[in-house]
């Protein structure tokens, strides 16, 4: 029951983040009320994060709001959809770190996090227990 607690709490917590900042980086381009410059995307192909909030929102917070939603009404694929939306996590912040050559702790956690979701769905889809 620990790991079912676990795993709701942080793909809610990853659904949620990533939902509202991906809305606040659209509505705000500029980055400013996020305190992100714009100079992070000097080498991408971003001129603003309206495109990346786009994504942010509608790739990452997307698919961990459909893992959320499952997991609340205790879907068949509950554990198939955290995994995808770890993987998800994990791939948009390893192309952040590469496209803006930066590295904030904030990526760590987010990794960290990603990774215990994928870790305790797994274990939860095939039942093992520790």
């Amino acid at each position: 029951m620990k790991k079912k607690l676990l795993l709701f709490f942080l793909t809610a917590f990853v659904a949620l983040t990533s939902t509202l900042s991906g809305l606040v980086m659209i509505i705000d381009p500029k980055g400013e009320t996020l305190n992100l410059s714009l100079a992070l995307l000097k080498e991408t192909p971003f001129k603003n994060f309206a495109i990346p909030g786009i994504l942010l929102l509608g790739v990452v917070g997307g698919v961990n709001l459909i893992a959320l939603f499952y997991n609340i009404k205790q879907h068949p694929n509950r554990y198939n959809w955290a995994m995808i939306g770890g993987l998800i996590t994990i791939a948009w912040i390893i192309v952040q770190m590469m496209l803006i050559h930066t590295i904030h702790w904030l990526h760590f956690l987010y990794l960290d996090i990603a990774l215990i979701i994928i870790l305790i769905s797994y274990q939860l889809k095939i039942k093992w227990v520790f």
